[in-house]
C-alpha cells in the first residue's frame, strides 16, 4: 500500500548488478543503435551521481505507459506496455530493476518473486494454519501438506495482487514493487501464479473434496479482493470468508472428516475482519491517494481505530466461551489481554494520535486471538 520512495524521478543512478546481457547491440524495437543519451554520456551508461535523469513513472514530464515504443524483443522485460515510457531504461538488478535489452539473472528473478508474493503475511498465515492443524491432532505429514496448500494459495494471492495492480503501480512510480521495477517480469510472475494455483488445488484436494473446497473458496475470496472488492465497501468480506474457512479446512482434513464447529468459523471470520481493518490502518491516506476506497478507507483513520478492536474482541470472546468445557486460566488471561488492548485504543488521546500505539494495540489483540485459537485447536476434532 504505502512505500518508501527513493532516488530522483523514481529511479536513482546505480551500479548494474544481477542482470546479464540479452540482444546485445539492440535498443528498442528494430533498432541496432540508439541516439546519444540525454545525459551526454557516450555509451549510454548511467550518469554520474547527481546527474539529471529522464523522469520516472509518475514524475512531471514522464510519458504515459501504453505508448508505441514497447520492447517486443524482450516480452518478459518487466516493462509495462509502453516500454521506456513506463519504466526508466537504466536500472539495478539487485534492487529489482531492469536494463533495457537485458534480462534478470535467475537469482534476481527468484528474489523478486519472493518479494512480490508478500512474504510476511504469506508466512504468517501458513505458520498459523499449520500450527492449528498440529493442535487439532493432524499428523506431521498432514501438517506439512497443509502448509504446502496454504503457502501456495497465499503466494498466488500475493502475485495476483501485484499483477492486477501493475498498471496503477507503474503510473504511480511504485519502483519499490518488484514487477514495476522489472524483476521478475510479468510473464514470469504469471507463470509462477499459475504453478502456485496448481499446487494449491492439488494439495488442498488431497484432504478430500470438502476440505479442498473450503480452502479453495477462501483462496477465491482473496482473489476477488485483489480483483476489485478491495475498492468497495465490501472489502472486509473476503477477509472474513478467507479466515473463517481456514478452521473448516483444518477440521475437514482430519481423520473422520469432522464438521467444523460454528464457534471456530465465527471466530475466524471475526479475526479476518479485524485483521483487514488493522492491516490498512497505517496506510489509509496513501490508499486514498491511490484510489483504493475500501470500507476502512471510507471510514477514515479515527473511526477505524474505534472499529478495529470490536471484531478482535468478539473473536477472543467466542474463542474463550464458545468451545465446550471451562475456558481455563490461559483463556481468561488471553481475554483480559485483549480487553486491555481494546481499551488502549480508545482512551482519550489514543484515537487522535497518529503514532503506532493504537495500531500496536490492535496487533496485540489479534495475536491474543491467534493464541486462543491454537489453544482451542484440539476442540476441532
Amino acid at each position: 500500500m504505502s512505500s518508501d520512495q527513493g532516488g530522483t524521478a523514481g529511479i536513482p543512478a546505480v551500479e548494474l548488478t544481477g542482470i546479464e546481457p540479452a540482444n546485445v547491440g539492440r535498443t528498442g524495437v528494430g533498432r541496432t543503435s540508439a541516439p546519444p543519451p540525454a545525459d551526454g554520456s557516450a555509451d549510454g551508461s548511467a550518469p554520474a551521481s547527481g546527474a539529471a535523469r529522464a523522469p520516472g513513472p509518475g514524475a512531471p514530464g514522464a510519458a504515459v505507459p501504453g505508448g508505441p515504443d514497447r520492447d517486443s524483443a524482450n516480452p518478459d522485460s518487466g516493462v509495462p506496455a509502453g516500454g521506456s515510457a513506463g519504466v526508466d531504461a537504466r536500472t539495478d538488478g539487485a534492487a529489482g530493476r531492469l536494463v533495457r535489452g537485458c534480462r534478470p539473472t535467475a537469482g534476481a528473478a527468484v528474489r523478486g518473486l519472493v518479494r512480490a508474493c508478500h512474504p510476511e503475511p504469506t508466512a504468517a498465515v501458513t505458520v498459523l494454519v499449520a500450527a492449528l492443524a498440529a493442535a487439532s491432532g493432524q499428523t506431521a505429514a498432514g501438517c506439512a501438506a497443509v502448509a504446502v496448500a496454504v503457502a501456495a494459495g497465499q503466494a498466488s494471492v500475493g502475485w495476483s495482487n501485484d499483477l492486477l495492480d501493475l498498471p496503477r503501480d507503474a503510473a504511480a512510480g511504485r519502483t519499490d514493487k518488484p514487477l514495476v521495477a522489472g524483476v521478475p517480469g510479468p510473464r514470469t510472475a504469471r507463470l509462477a501464479t499459475g504453478a502456485a494455483l496448481v499446487v494449491c488445488v492439488a494439495a488442498s484436494l488431497a484432504f478430500g473434496p470438502a476440505a479442498g473446497a473450503a480452502h479453495l473458496a477462501g483462496v477465491a475470496a482473496a482473489w476477488a479482493y485483489n480483483a476489485g472488492l478491495k475498492r468497495t465497501v465490501w472489502s472486509w468480506l473476503p477477509y472474513a470468508v478467507g479466515f473463517g474457512l481456514l478452521p473448516a479446512f483444518v477440521a475437514l482434513g482430519l481423520p473422520g472428516r469432522p464438521a467444523p464447529p460454528v464457534w471456530a468459523l465465527a471466530a475466524g471470520a471475526l479475526l479476518g475482519a479485524g485483521a483487514h481493518v488493522t492491516n490498512v490502518l497505517p496506510d489509509i491516506e496513501a490508499d486514498l491517494a491511490a484510489g483504493v476506497r475500501g470500507l476502512p478507507q471510507r471510514l477514515g483513520r479515527r473511526r477505524c481505530l474505534l472499529l478495529a478492536p470490536v471484531p478482535l474482541l468478539g473473536a477472543a470472546a467466542v474463542l474463550v466461551l464458545g468451545p465446550p468445557g471451562p475456558p481455563g486460566a490461559a483463556g481468561w488471561a488471553a481475554l483480559a489481554v485483549t480487553g486491555a488492548a481494546a481499551v488502549a485504543t480508545v482512551v482519550p488521546g489514543a484515537v487522535r494520535a497518529r503514532g503506532r500505539v493504537p495500531f500496536l494495540a490492535t496487533i496485540a489483540m489479534a495475536a491474543a486471538s491467534v493464541v486462543l485459537l491454537l489453544l482451542r485447536g484440539h476442540a476441532l476434532a
